[in-house]
Formats: structure tokens, C-alpha cells, sequence
């Protein structure tokens, strides 16, 4: 190496230490960053079923905490929780539970009646979070309550399985889910007519179907026991099943390709 003599510019060999730091302090980052991610990442492998439950069990059980919070005086979260899920939800009352009351469902005119409000608007109905005669509104409706529930208890009787289950075909899965297309698609035309005056409000074609061999309260309005009750509990069940069926199988199977692919990897590696 020829000697400097002032034609060759040098560098401070303080500043060569620090750049070789830099470099040595950003390669520990991102190891510590792809070690993070690998944690992160074998462990949503191994327990995605708990975690999705969990999260599934918090969503499902949320709507419940509304009408607690309104009974012991904590209207700020109760408030909260019916802004939140009011974008996932009618939350009409005549459709809904209600906790700490005289009862737990109410029909249209008993709403009315309790809020000195004679309106059949949606939009003003489902404002409508009770009183202290009548207890607190859950903040979905019944339908929500069968869909979502049973969504939680499928998961957990999947996994109670072993996950050994395989996914549905679209056949089943179309199947479960037509009958409450067809209950919530006849409701919202129904509800073109306005609340109360449908034709799934009285149910007249029903009585007509079965000669009238139940008791009016039966066809008529939304309180539990009624039809229209029924159908929405009952058609919501085969629904949360079926999205179970057919999600949970394969986010088993990606969840296992993707944790096998990283096990490879690294074994080359």
C-alpha cells in the first residue's frame, strides 16, 4: 500500500468504528424483531382456537354488560356499548331482551306505552334503552344473540373435537344459512310497510296455514313465544353452526400449512 502522501483522502478511523456500531445495533434489531414475529407467529399457530374464541366470547358477551352497567349506574360504557354495536344492529326493542324488569321481551304497544312515545320510526325506536319498570335493553337484538352464540358454541364444540373435523361443503353450508335469509328477507320486506303493519307483523297467512290452532299471541308481534320469536332464535342456530363448519377447518389447516412451512424454513436454515 503506497503511502498517504495527501493525494489518497482517509477517514477518521473513529468514524469507520461508528458506522460498523450502526450497522452491528440495526442487524441485533432486526433479529430481535424477526424473533418477535417468530414468537408471535408460532404462538397464534398453536393457539388460534383460543384466541379467536376469546375474542368471539368477549364480542358475544359484550351486548350483555349494556344492561348491567345500566342498572348499577354506569351509563358512560353502557352508552358506549350501545353506540358500538348500534352499527352492527336494528337494536328495535320489541325485538331485543331486556334485563332487571318486569320482563324480559315487551311487545311494540308495551314500548310505546313505557316511553309515552307513539312512534313505529326505526330509527327513533331503537333509542330506546329502558327504564327501571322495564329493565335495560341487551344492545343487539334476539336474532344476534341466537346467530353469535351459537357461533361461540360451535367454536368451542370444535375444538372440544379435536379440530378433526373437515369443512363443510358450500352445498351444507347454503343450507344452514337459507332459513334465516329467508326469516330476516321476509322481515325487512315486512318492514317496508312500516313496524307493526307487515305482513310478518300479524302473521295472517300463517293462521290461515294452520287453522288458527294457536293462540293469537302466537301469530301476532315479536314477544318471546311468538312466531316471529321463534323463527329468529331458531333459524340463527344452523347459521353460527354453519360459519363454523366452514371458517374453522380452514383456518385449522392454514394455521398448521403456515406453522409446518416455518418449521421448514427453518430446518434449511
Amino acid at each position: 500500500m503506497p503511502p498517504n502522501n495527501g493525494l489518497y483522502p482517509t477517514r477518521p478511523r473513529r468514524h469507520s468504528l461508528h458506522v460498523m456500531s450502526s450497522i452491528a445495533t440495526v442487524s441485533s434489531r432486526k433479529r430481535s424483531f424477526r424473533t418477535t414475529a417468530n414468537r408471535l407467529t408460532d404462538g397464534l399457530s398453536s393457539h388460534w382456537l383460543f384466541v379467536t374464541s376469546l375474542i368471539l366470547g368477549v364480542y358475544v358477551g359484550l351486548p350483555w354488560l349494556a344492561p348491567v352497567f345500566m342498572k348499577v349506574g354506569w351509563s358512560g360504557p353502557a352508552r358506549a356499548i350501545y353506540l358500538t354495536y348500534s352499527t352492527q344492529c336494528h337494536q328495535l326493542p320489541q325485538r331485543s331482551y331486556f334485563l332487571f324488569g318486569a320482563k324480559a321481551t315487551y311487545s311494540l304497544a308495551e314500548i310505546q306505552a313505557a316511553w309515552q312515545l307513539k312512534t313505529t320510526n326505526p330509527s327513533i325506536l331503537r333509542q330506546f334503552v329502558g327504564d327501571l319498570e322495564t329493565g335495560w335493553k341487551v344492545a343487539w337484538s334476539d336474532r344476534m344473540v341466537s346467530m353469535y352464540t351459537s357461533m361461540f358454541a360451535g367454536g368451542v364444540l370444535y375444538g372440544l373435537t379435536g379440530r378433526r373435523t373437515k369443512p363443510l361443503p358450500l352445498w351444507a353450508f347454503t343450507l344452514l344459512v337459507l332459513p334465516l335469509v329467508g326469516d330476516g328477507g321476509t322481515h325487512l320486506l315486512s318492514d317496508l310497510a312500516g313496524i307493526g303493519n307487515g305482513f310478518r307483523d300479524s302473521n295472517a297467512w300463517l293462521a290461515v296455514l294452520t287453522g288458527n290452532v294457536f293462540p293469537v299471541g302466537f301469530y301476532a308481534g315479536d314477544g318471546l313465544g311468538s312466531f316471529n320469536s321463534w323463527a329468529r332464535h331458531i333459524t340463527g342456530v344452523p347459521f353460527g353452526i354453519g360459519i363454523v363448519g366452514l371458517a374453522f377447518p380452514h383456518l385449522n389447516g392454514w394455521f398448521a400449512e403456515m406453522a409446518g412451512g416455518k418449521a421448514y424454513l427453518n430446518k434449511e436454515m
